[in-house]
């Protein structure tokens, strides 16, 4: 999320061509406008509908949130137009909704988890002769997130004696039909996302609300010296995010709960912006200025990748693929 698209759209009077490299700037600026706008939406959704976040890294959300108060700051000091500003106002509210909503969520389960422990501990005399049914249940609370989720796949797969191999093909089969449709609900979603993006630049441009940029604005960019470095911090923070989240679904060797759609907007997003960025210009002065937010933008894509790859290898690493070879 960075604020720097409005210091390639200034406002210049209708005397300035739109030439197709402008027009492409424009057009990837707003998709990626756009993208962010609708950025925390599907890992919103996804939490309400489990019912927690335990998925999600608390740090990864913060470090986010830090960064975008920062480009926050560095867009208001370098006297960026009043509506990207607002923009930028409304992704730190984004932001603190989603983390509201996760630590609502985690409080509320570990209450009732805490709850559970206490009514068991109180109802039921440990009896050695029945460990194993006398511990179940308390095992259950005791494993992290991933790892009772993989226990119901496991206990739901493992039913039955000579079936095991048809349930295995059935359910495999089950989860590609699954896999087809999350791919076209997300590849629809983005195409979407990139229509609106596209509509709203147009409007923009026939309104005059958009003006392609002056050429004595393409050698660079007078921004203020604190307003640079809050970009470089705020870059440090974009890049930095990811990691607490690619280190938690490695430790839980899962990503059930994320949303993969919540990570194609992010890198669909940063590509768009940093693209917009040097179509506009590629000259030293200008890509110098812009550093920090081509760092910010460009650099967690590779992260995404990574995250990306997790989903594909968690999702293989599935019970029923175990019990087929069996």
């Amino acid at each position: 999320m960075s604020l720097l698209l409005a210091q390639e759209n200034i406002p210049a009077g209708n005397s300035v061509p739109l030439t197709p490299r402008e027009a492409a700037s424009g057009l990837l600026g707003s998709i990626s406008l756009t993208c962010w706008i609708f950025l925390l939406v599907p890992q919103l959704i996804e939490n309400y509908c489990n019912g927690n976040a335990e998925a999600i890294s608390l740090l990864f959300l913060f470090v986010w949130f830090i960064g975008d108060i920062t480009n926050l700051i560095g867009g208001a000091w370098a006297g960026l137009v009043p509506v990207i500003v607002t923009i930028a106002v409304y992704f730190c509210i984004a932001d603190g909704v989603l983390i509201a909503q996760c630590l609502y969520y985690r409080n509320r389960n570990a209450r009732r988890e805490g709850l559970l422990r206490r009514r068991r501990s109180s109802t039921v005399t440990p009896d050695p002769t029945t460990p194993l049914l006398g511990r179940r249940f308390s095992d259950t609370l005791e494993q992290g997130p991933a790892s009772r989720r993989r226990s119901v796949t496991s206990q739901r797969s493992g039913r039955g004696g000579h079936g095991h191999t048809d349930d295995a093909l059935a359910n495999i089969i089950e989860e590609n039909e699954v896999g087809r449709r999350a791919w076209v609900k997300n590849f629809s979603s983005v195409l979407a996302i990139c229509v609106i993006g596209m509509a709203g630049w147009t409007v923009a441009w026939q309104s005059g609300v958009w003006k392609p940029a002056p050429k004595e604005h393409n050698g660079g960019v007078d921004t203020a010296a604190g307003a640079q470095v809050l970009g470089y911090v705020s870059a440090v923070c974009y890049l930095g995010a990811r990691l607490p989240q690619i280190y938690k679904n490695y430790s839980d060797k899962s990503c059930e709960g994320l949303s993969l759609l919540f990570f194609i907007l992010s890198l669909t997003g940063n590509l768009t912006y940093g693209a917009g960025i040097l179509c506009h210009s590629t000259e030293k002065d200008y890509v110098v200025t812009n550093l920090p937010w081509l760092i910010g933008s460009l650099g967690t894509m590779a992260e995404d990748i990574v995250i990306f790859a997790q989903f594909r290898l968690y999702a293989v690493q599935s019970p029923q693929l175990t019990i087929a070879v069996s």
